[in-house]
């Protein structure tokens, strides 16, 4: 962060530190004497020290000046700390087009970069049937001050904003009456059935994974939204959950309040002790599915929203998120031309994980009909975590039947299993092959 230039431009005492050592420097080059070697040694050691002196003066001052400020500069405190944390970005000038060719130029860059993303976003071959069913236009209860007030009070705060340039402590800092006019604007999108084209538009920003920079398929893409939709996204999401979450499997813990992770793995884990105290094996199959968020079909996923009880209001104003969804990429501080993204749940949306875990349930009960795997008095064919699924039986012959329906409905679903990410597991007491196809 600190810099010998920097350091020389502002303290007097490094600039004269650093002319004396150079000034040393060039006697000892020019007569070589030991007389010259010391007094370069002199002011090398005295340059080093005042540059070492200022470094900690400037950060005393910065850490002062953050403390005093914490609450009213968090935003420059964030973007410090961030920029401290991942180092120096290197800031991607060129980059391969599809074919090979390494492109240079701004436009050309940036341009290629929407290609790119245009193609990752809106996968071919998945299912696009959608009907509107005839309560689509009935009014519904209006949105609630306290409801909106509710969701802005839960946003965390240093986020980078979406396409409006609008940042989250802007609308935690709003009073009485700005949130009343933020409520009135999420009303008339709750009446009118049609929300402000910011509000649909994603900024993809690329991040760098591993690899050569100038490829693509190197980087992954995260989604900036802009605040006020996330907020209206937000109380939709509640209200969503209310009606969908007494009807979700007990076999799903991703995204539910009061479940995680920790759950499925004591169950598998009871189940595990349960089959080897007794010698009974158990087979599994761990399925991972390619871009699962990316993939759903949204004309299926309405269709299951109203086998799940969502309709009438609720569903036009899900669905008017997503009427002109589309995205611009942001790279090296230039912005791509925007494009239609007609696939897929959008990243980032309070919304998108209660309509995934609807979305995967509905499949979870196209593939029943294996008996699974005995648990006290039930018996568990699954266990979920949004996207992350295991089959369990009895049976190798079992599970294969399993996965062969589980394939079929995420088939039918316009989603597709990552065969080389899945994998087969055996636990006996016996050694055994375990093979699917």
């Amino acid at each position: 962060m600190f810099h010998l230039e920097q350091q020389k431009e502002k303290n007097p005492a490094v600039r004269d530190a650093v002319k004396l050592k150079k000034e040393s420097y060039r006697a000892l080059l020019a007569c070589g004497t030991p007389e010259a070697a010391d007094g370069y040694r002199r002011a090398k050691w005295s340059a080093a020290t005042a540059v070492a002196e200022a470094k900690t003066r400037a950060w005393e001052e910065f850490g002062e000046a953050m403390e005093n400020d914490f609450w009213t500069a968090s935003k420059r405190f964030w973007t410090t700390i961030r920029r401290l944390r991942r180092g120096k970005q290197c800031t991607v000038n060129t980059v391969y087009s599809g074919d090979g060719v390494l492109l240079t130029s701004t436009r050309d860059v940036v341009d290629r970069w929407k290609e790119y993303f245009e193609d990752l976003l809106n996968p071919t071959n998945t299912p696009s049937s959608e009907e509107v069913g005839p309560g689509d236009l009935e009014m519904g209860s209006r949105i609630s001050g306290a409801e909106v007030a509710e969701v802005v009070k839960k946003l965390l705060g240093g986020k980078a904003p979406g396409v409006d340039e609008i940042r989250p402590e802007s609308l935690k800092a709003l009073d009485v009456v700005g949130l009343s006019w933020l409520t009135r604007l999420c009303n008339i999108a709750w009446t009118s059935g049609a929300v402000p084209l910011d509000w649909q538009t994603g900024v993809v920003v690329p991040l760098f994974k591993k690899g050569d920079r100038r490829v693509c398929s190197n980087y992954r893409g995260i989604t900036l939204l802009s605040l006020p939709g996330k907020v209206y996204s937000g109380v939709l999401e509640r209200r969503v959950c209310r009606i969908v979450e007494p009807r979700i499997q007990e076999e799903q813990c991703g995204f539910r309040p009061g479940r995680g992770t920790v759950d499925q793995l004591y169950t598998l884990r009871r189940v595990f002790e349960g089959a080897w105290e007794f010698a009974q094996p158990v087979h599994m199959c761990f399925v991972d599915l390619e871009k699962a968020f990316d993939r759903v079909p949204r004309g299926v996923l309405w269709g299951v929203l109203r086998e799940y009880g969502v309709s009438g209001p609720l569903i036009r104003a899900v669905r008017s998120l997503y009427d002109r969804c589309q995205s611009l990429v942001r790279i090296a501080g230039s912005k791509s031309n925007s494009f239609p993204v007609r696939v897929g749940l959008r990243q980032g949306c309070p919304l998108s994980p209660i309509l995934f875990i609807i979305f995967m349930d509905r499949i979870s009960r196209c593939s029943h009909g294996v008996e699974g795997i005995q648990f006290g008095d039930l018996r568990i064919a699954s266990l979920l975590f949004a996207d992350d699924v295991v089959l369990l039986a009895s049976l190798a012959r079992d599970l294969q039947l399993s996965l062969y329906r589980f394939a079929a409905a995420c088939e039918a679903a316009g989603m597709r299993i990552s065969t080389s990410k899945s994998e087969a597991m055996v636990l006996d007491r016996k050694k055994v092959e375990c093979l699917l196809g």
